[in-house]
């Protein structure tokens, strides 16, 4: 049986919560195997005395970006703090005065563009300045730990949809995310991994036979967040990631893709492992798009682990530029800012006109293999 880090939480809970107040950070996903939510099992069992909220809100009531404002939790009476407000993303001296240790316990998707784990980041180092001890519940990464992709985010590159030098695909829990970054920042953190029980790197969600929870909305399936890694990509330009359909980042299409039958017999000649696309018309309900037909293709796994789900994305970005004149990068958000794209890809190359696709994907594999190198110093599984 494999068992999240909450499941194990009798076995460890006393020696580090017993006699303490407790801060938790939490999500919808922050559940035990019996789908009790760990906000009730702390409260139940010790002193909850804090939420902190992350995007999308501690009862996932948030629409993604949504800024989330601090108030009462309706069923145990806890306050609410939180940790996506418009001018911080950061515990405050006067949260912490409200806590003796902070606890996370989030399922993430194993992006590195996925924001909760910047929220843990973000904590685990206000924590170690302010001494407090801090628990990561650990869960399983649902893309597997063995699998990385991707380039590494560079310096100057910083943003909450890359706030750490990580590879896309990144192969690694909170937990040992946790330990890589209090170790390589000299934050010298007290913190304590609760690990899982029964997990190893080489499996992937459906590999374990436990229950899809989505982490957000936008991640209704399993499939969903293995091509997110790849198909993100296209929230930094002016397609259709299909936020507002059924099936977001499984769908991609703009109004100016006429004939998508053309546009999916070229990405099935091109043969990619794991992978078949099929022509859609879809009209997304909200966000890019809304209320327009667009035209384009669903991606259809079917080989999860075989899937590049990068590589793939990018494959299908590249095509859809290069065929569609229409095609265009969104411009910064706001005024001297980057390109929604180079946050997204830690890197300007994605939108460099000189850097030919092979050529990206080769410097990207050399990159993913140097970090898969540098990672393995903190696994915890095998």
């Amino acid at each position: 049986m494999i068992r999240n880090g909450i499941d194990r939480l009798e076995d460890v809970g006393g020696r580090l919560l017993g006699g303490r107040r407790v801060g938790l950070i939490t999500s919808p996903t922050g559940l035990a195997s019996d789908f009790t939510s760990t906000i009730e099992l702390l409260h139940k069992h010790y002193h909850l005395a804090a939420l902190f909220s992350p995007e999308h809100g501690v009862r996932g009531d948030q629409e993604a970006g949504a800024l989330v404002e601090s108030y009462t939790d309706s069923l145990t009476g806890v306050p609410v703090y939180s940790l996506y407000r418009k001018d911080s993303k950061r515990l405050t001296a006067e949260m912490l005065d409200q806590v003796d240790v902070v606890v996370y316990d989030i399922s993430d998707v194993g992006v590195r563009y996925y924001t909760f784990i910047y929220t843990m980041l973000y904590a685990l180092e206000d924590c170690a300045g302010a001494g407090k001890p801090f628990v990561v519940l650990d869960r399983m990464n649902p893309l597997g730990g063995a699998a990385v992709e991707g380039n590494v985010l560079k310096p100057g590159y910083l943003s909450f949809v890359g706030g750490y030098p990580l590879a896309v695909r990144y192969g690694l829990t909170a937990g040992e995310l946790a330990m890589m970054a209090s170790s390589e920042m000299g934050w010298n953190a007290e913190l304590h991994v609760v690990p899982c029980e029964g997990w190893e790197r080489g499996m992937l969600s459906p590999d374990t036979g436990r229950l899809w929870v989505p982490p957000s909305l936008g991640m209704p399936r399993f499939e969903s967040a293995l091509l997110y890694s790849g198909t993100c990509l296209f929230e930094g330009t002016n397609v259709s990631e299909g936020r507002g359909t059924a099936m977001p980042f499984e769908m991609i299409g703009a109004p100016f893709i006429v004939d998508p039958h053309r546009l999916a017999e070229e990405m099935n000649r091109k043969q990619l492992p794991g992978v078949r696309f099929r022509p859609v018309y879809y009209k997304p309900t909200a966000s890019k798009h809304g209320g327009l037909l667009c035209g384009g293709v669903q991606l259809h796994v079917t080989d999860a682990h075989a899937l590049l789900p990068l590589e793939t994305g990018l494959e299908l970005l590249y095509t859809i530029k290069n065929s569609y004149e229409e095609f265009a990068f969104l411009p910064p958000i706001k005024e001297g800012g980057r390109p929604f794209i180079d946050l997204l890809g830690g890197d300007s190359l994605y939108r460099d006109d000189r850097v030919k696709l092979p050529d990206l994907l080769e410097q990207f594999r050399e990159e993913s293999a140097a970090f898969a190198l540098r990672k393995q110093a903190y696994h915890l599984y095998k």
